[in-house]
């Protein structure tokens, strides 16, 4: 597909767009092969290896500029030749590259969904990369001895590893940092204002909620007394579903105790708790825009301090990191159960990296790639880098325990200096590089503990959906499938709460479930747990 194919160049609407063509000069988007074997670093003549990423907004245009892509320059000599696009430019221009035959050598931060992956595997477009890892990567290597369950994840149905993965471990098992990602945020100086307790019920959350409408803290009707934005991951409300069943979460997949696969929002719980919520609504509990405000929106108005209650990952990013909001501890429902649902969530992505058919340098492309794997510099990539000049660094070094310590950084937002200075792509962060490579970062250390203290004591289920690596015709099913299915579970979540007819409709709702192809849904996903937990 690569070198056979001509390049490519497009004239639309009377615009010359230049694909393959080197940006205007003609040079191929691949590098020369160097002949190089029995690569050790750094190497005696510098050479160039050409690829293409994506980056964030905030990141320089050129990654290069990026002391951290210097300095592993600096120790390897060699040079990247970086294609670089940033939001929705970077997808299209991938895919093209890849249409076209204008390949580059390898593409960091390739963000392919299980789908993509599979199928530039099967027309030849991405290479099989298990006997480089096994020649050529010994950081990799290490990294799969010490925690060999993600060989398993990397490995596709056909035996084969086609990408380069991201592992960030912070906490194992329920005890991880995405084992719920939904974290109920409520107003405490709220409740302390008007002499309430700290809520342990449903029915206590209500009064609670209702006391906050009807005294307006927030000061001129401003007072929201819950709010979130609906079926959007972190801040859905569906972590206080576990008082009434299942409970809920963003795929609505959970794994019960004895193996098996279920629905959350086919379960008679997820109805209770939808009545729940209704009742909160027809109450004028819950702000009318939870069903169609977007994130900035939904910032500006925790940044007002108008809310009593909110669900996101952090509140640092809603209402700032004070002591005005607590995390409010899982309730008793009115049966008297009480669960917390597991975030089917796991810091592991496979597809950080591929490497194309164009490669002639496969030996040297690998061994740059297994630079990334070396602990402290997965630990930059992740999180950003030290010594910087020029602006505010992540990391201290810290010379007498050769470890990199995450420095306070004095109200500066992390994400946005993490995206500023990081790199991303393929790495490995191990529980066991804490306290020994790095510190852990104050704000995930915090949320390990309130996960720790207030969510895993309530976690009933033992075991969560694992990263299952589906075969072709399995993913081809299960989005055909969810095309339909996953909009339709989320359209009548969000009906059903403002318009209280759940208990009306259920049984038809079950059956248009059937319709959609539910049972083979879950089948396909049973199969495919039961394979992963069984590898």
């Amino acid at each position: 597909m690569r070198k056979a194919l001509k390049t490519l160049c497009i004239i639309a609407i009377g615009v010359l767009v230049l694909t393959g063509c080197g940006g205007g000069n003609n040079e191929q988007s691949w590098s020369e092969d160097y002949g190089l074997s029995n690569i050790q670093f750094p190497l005696e003549e510098k050479v160039t290896l050409k690829m293409m990423t994506s980056s964030s907004p905030l990141a320089p245009a050129d990654p290069n500029d990026k002391l951290i892509y210097q300095r592993l320059e600096e120790a390897t000599n060699v040079h990247i030749e970086w294609r670089n696009f940033v939001g929705e430019a970077f997808g299209e221009r991938r895919n093209l590259a890849m249409s076209s035959g204008d390949m580059p050598d390898a593409i960091k931060n390739a963000a392919y969904s299980d789908y993509e992956l599979l199928n530039l595997a099967k027309d030849g477009s991405i290479i099989p990369l298990n006997d480089l890892i096994d020649k050529y990567m010994p950081n990799l290597q290490k990294v799969l001895e010490e925690a060999p369950q993600y060989r398993a994840m990397m490995t596709a149905p056909d035996g084969n590893i086609y990408a380069f993965p991201w592992i960030e471990e912070l906490g194992e098992g329920k005890e991880n940092i995405h084992s719920v990602d939904n974290f109920p945020w409520i107003n405490v100086e709220w409740l302390n204002e008007l002499g309430l307790e700290m809520p342990e019920t449903t029915e206590e959350l209500k009064e609670v909620l209702i006391a906050f409408r009807d005294n307006d803290p927030a000061g001129n009707g401003q007072t929201i007394p819950m709010s979130f934005i609906i079926n959007d991951g972190g801040q859905d409300p569906g972590s206080i579903f576990g008082a009434f069943g299942l409970g809920d979460n963003w795929d609505h997949t959970v794994v019960t105790n004895d193996g098996e696969v279920k629905l959350t929002t086919a379960d008679e719980g997820y109805k209770e708790a939808i009545k729940f919520m209704n009742e909160l609504y027809e109450e004028n509990l819950i702000d009318p825009e939870a069903f169609e405000q977007d994130w900035p929106v939904f910032v500006a108005k925790g940044q007002e301090g108008r809310y009593g209650m909110y669900f996101t990952w952090d509140k640092a990013n809603i209402t700032g990191m004070n002591d005005s909001y607590d995390l409010l501890p899982p309730l008793f429902g009115p049966d008297g159960h009480k669960n917390v649902a597991r975030t089917n969530g796991l810091g592991f992505d496979r597809a950080k990296m591929v490497i194309t058919n164009a490669n002639e340098n496969l030996e040297l492309t690998a061994k740059w790639i297994d630079q990334l794997y070396d602990p402290k510099q997965s630990v930059q990539n992740n999180w950003g880098t030290y010594g910087d000049e020029e602006q505010q660094n992540i990391f201290e070094y810290d010379e007498v325990n050769d470890m990199l310590v995450h420095l306070d950084l004095e109200g500066t937002a992390p994400v946005e200096l993490r995206e500023r200075t990081s790199v991303g792509g393929p790495l490995a962060i191990l529980d066991s590089y804490y306290g020994v490579v790095t510190t852990k970062p104050d704000d995930a250390a915090w949320r390990l503990g309130l996960m720790k203290d207030v969510m895993v004591p309530h976690m009933q289920a033992e075991n969560m959906y694992p990263k299952v690596f589906f075969s072709l015709e399995e993913l081809d099913r299960l989005s055909k499938i969810e095309a339909d299915f996953m909009p339709y579970i989320n359209r009548k979540k969000a009906e059903w709460i403002t318009n209280g007819q759940i208990e009306n409709e259920w049984n038809e709702y079950l059956q248009e479930l059937e319709r959609l192809g539910y049972s083979e849904w879950l089948e396909i996903k049973q199969a495919g747990y039961e394979r992963t937990v069984s590898e």
